[in-house]
C-alpha cells in the first residue's frame, strides 16, 4: 500500500491504426490529380451565389435581445466577484474585531 501511495501512473498513449487504407487507390488518385493538373483539366468548385462568406455572429444578430453577449456575462461575473470579496472582507473584519 505504501508503494502505491508514491506511484504516479504514466500517461496513456493514443494510437489508432487506419483500418481501410488502400495504397493503390491513393496512388491512382494522386496520379490522376497530377495528370489533370498537367493537362489543365482541374475542376474549379464554384460557390453558390446565395453563400455568405462571413457568417460569424449572425445567429446572435438574428436572435435580437434574446441572446446574452459576452460583455454582459463578463460584467455580471465581475460584479459577483466584487460582491463576494466585500462579504469575505466584512467577515474577516468581524472575525478579528470581536
Amino acid at each position: 500500500m505504501i508503494g502505491k501511495f508514491f506511484h504516479t501512473p504514466r500517461a496513456k498513449r493514443f494510437h489508432i491504426t487506419t483500418r481501410y487504407y488502400d495504397a493503390e487507390k491513393e496512388e491512382l488518385r494522386d496520379r490522376e490529380d497530377r495528370i489533370k493538373a498537367e493537362l489543365g483539366l482541374n475542376e474549379k468548385k464554384e460557390w453558390n451565389s446565395n453563400h455568405r462568406a462571413n457568417i460569424r455572429g449572425t445567429f446572435r444578430q438574428n436572435m435580437g435581445g434574446f441572446s446574452k453577449s459576452a460583455e454582459d456575462a463578463r460584467r455580471r461575473s465581475n460584479t459577483r466577484l466584487i460582491f463576494f470579496v466585500m462579504i469575505l472582507a466584512l467577515a474577516v473584519y468581524l472575525f478579528f474585531k470581536f
